[in-house]
């Protein structure tokens, strides 16, 4: 059991390393095509530290953001489910900076809006490539 349960933990720690590593690149390519989000700390430690501090967010506050919300989701038809999206990335942006003082600074509620949109849909892209 111990070298099932050493390959699983290995498996995982993979899996979240290629996750990160996926998300690191999609902050990146944002960065870089959405004017109103600008690396804080460098261009590779501010995307590396604020996709750390999303995969966080997304771990910890998303599940009860999306149950707050979900009537709101619902009469939307899933719409709003963009928008607690763009207040997670603002979340993440926030604790990055303040916390590290690396990350991302993100100017307006409209460039986190298209922000997370482009990151979701590259992170979803690099994790497919990366992962195989």
């Amino acid at each position: 059991m111990v070298g099932a349960e050493r390959a699983t933990h290995e498996g995982t720690t993979m899996s979240f390393l290629a996750t990160w590593l996926s998300s690191a690149i999609a902050i990146a390519i944002a960065i870089a095509i959405i004017p109103g989000i600008r690396a804080v700390g460098g261009s590779y430690l501010g995307p590396a530290v604020c996709a750390l501090a999303l995969a966080l967010v997304n771990a910890v506050v998303m599940p009860v953001a999306q149950i707050l919300s979900l009537p709101i989701t619902f009469l939307t038809l899933g719409i709003f489910y963009l928008v607690v999206n763009a207040f997670m990335l603002e979340l993440a942006s926030w604790l990055s900076v303040a916390s590290v003082g690396s990350g991302i600074e993100i100017d307006s509620f409209g460039s986190a809006f298209i922000g997370s949109i482009v990151i979701s849909l590259l992170t979803t892209i690099v994790s497919g490539v990366i992962m195989g």
